[in-house]
């Protein structure tokens, strides 16, 4: 298991709080369509005013070696939700207002293009991992389908979180060997797995915290996509783009 360096040895720019405002996440209705846009902060507050936060986009990247290994990532014990969580290689959010575009509108999720999500995608995966922007073109990625769900982050905050997440999640699968080299303000550590070493990680005995999302796609997609990985990746077999799976 890899451990991040200090905060320290890496050069990115915003700590946790300053990208909580500055960010602008897409808002959406349980339908995916656009209404607005509101900052990370916004969105993932949960209080009387919004009890679910604000549904919002974001995506999933589940991240694959040549020996057809997942990435996964512990989130830092520094983030504001769900810190020290397992879970894939990379979740976040395609933002509004960033250069070049990360909003995608009703064709491009139509046609399962998202090459707004997916230049969002790679954006992160050097930001989180230090993954450099060549080993990952965009044509690479597979975008699969979509989950709509709600968590309130009770592991850190209790009962009544006023930190959660309300999402509809963009899942995307690559397969490359890439370099990491991951920022300690957002990963405490990463680990390259098989199937059965994450079934075994997963198991209550393990004492690892693991995020909502990447439990309900473990528990209800994952070990089928993941099977086959290259057909996954170059067919449209487990293509879903028209269903939101609300869960």
């Amino acid at each position: 298991m890899a451990q991040a360096p200090p905060a320290s040895a890496w050069d990115g720019k915003g700590s946790q709080q300053e990208l909580m405002y500055k960010d602008e996440c897409i808002v959406v209705d349980d339908n995916d369509c656009i209404t607005g846009h509101a900052s990370k902060y916004d969105v993932h507050r949960f209080n009387a005013k919004q009890p679910q936060g604000r549904l919002h986009r974001a995506f999933s990247v589940f991240l694959f070696n040549s020996q057809n290994q997942l990435l996964l990532q512990q989130r830092a014990s520094t983030k504001i939700t769900f810190p020290k969580v397992w879970t894939n290689t990379c979740c976040s959010h395609p933002l509004h207002g960033y250069d070049p575009g990360e909003v995608d509108d009703y064709s491009s999720v139509a046609s399962g293009a998202v090459m707004g999500t997916k230049r969002a995608a790679v954006r992160k995966l050097g930001h989180e991992l230090g993954i450099p922007p060549h080993q990952l073109p965009l044509d690479r990625f597979k975008f699969l389908t979509r989950l709509h769900y709600c968590a309130a982050d009770e592991e850190t905050y209790g009962p009544k979180a006023e930190w959660g997440e309300h999402e509809i999640d963009y899942i995307l699968f690559v397969k490359a060997d890439v370099d990491v080299a991951p920022n300690s303000e957002e990963v405490d550590a990463y680990e390259y797995v098989n199937i059965t070493q994450l079934k075994s990680m997963m198991k209550p005995t393990s004492g690892l915290l693991w995020s909502p999302w990447f439990r309900i796609l473990a528990n209800h997609f994952l070990e089928n996509w993941w099977q086959d990985i290259d057909k996954t990746l170059q067919t449209n077999d487990h293509v879903d783009l028209h269903k939101i799976h609300k869960i």
